[in-house]
């Protein structure tokens, strides 16, 4: 069984006036959701063999809140950023090879991409709060493609 672990950036602090989304931290309450996060994914003993990253501050952020992962194959990945299901379906399929693969970014997309994955519809989904992770499950030999996956856990702060 493959699996792609989706996890949403924890809260961040409002955009200041001027400032570029992209630079926005992570609040307080952001960074102990994102430690809970760590604290979760360890207890479930889900290490990830690879790690792609938004390059947002935020998402950055949370990653390192995490604690120790288990994953030496840590990358930034500028697509993640305001990616729609499709862009992250095909960035996650070049690296198919990951046994599994924790993608760390930004809603709507990995709410949209986790409904696409399971039911085969984007518009279809309930929601990712902030901190909040999907574990999909896919067949060794499954392509990742609309409706191939089985939404196993799903955690939220």
């Amino acid at each position: 069984m493959r699996q792609l672990i989706l996890l949403r950036h924890a809260h961040a602090e409002s955009s200041a006036p001027g400032q570029d989304d992209r630079a926005r931290p992570l609040s307080p309450i952001g960074q102990a959701e994102a430690q809970a996060a760590g604290d979760w994914l360890r207890e479930h003993g889900l290490a990830p063999d690879r790690v792609l990253c938004s390059p947002a501050l935020r998402t950055r952020q949370t990653l390192a809140a995490l604690g120790d992962t288990g994953c030496a194959d840590v990358r930034e990945e500028e697509a993640i950023y305001e990616a729609s299901p499709g862009t992250l379906i095909a960035l996650a399929d070049t690296h198919a090879d990951a046994r599994r693969l924790l993608l760390v970014g930004h809603n709507p997309g990995l709410e949209q991409l986790a409904a696409l994955l399971h039911s085969g519809q984007s518009g279809d989904y309930r929601g990712m709060p902030p901190g909040g992770i999907a574990v999909l499950e896919f067949a060794p030999d499954a392509a990742i493609e609309p409706g191939a996956a089985r939404l196993s856990r799903f955690w939220w702060p």
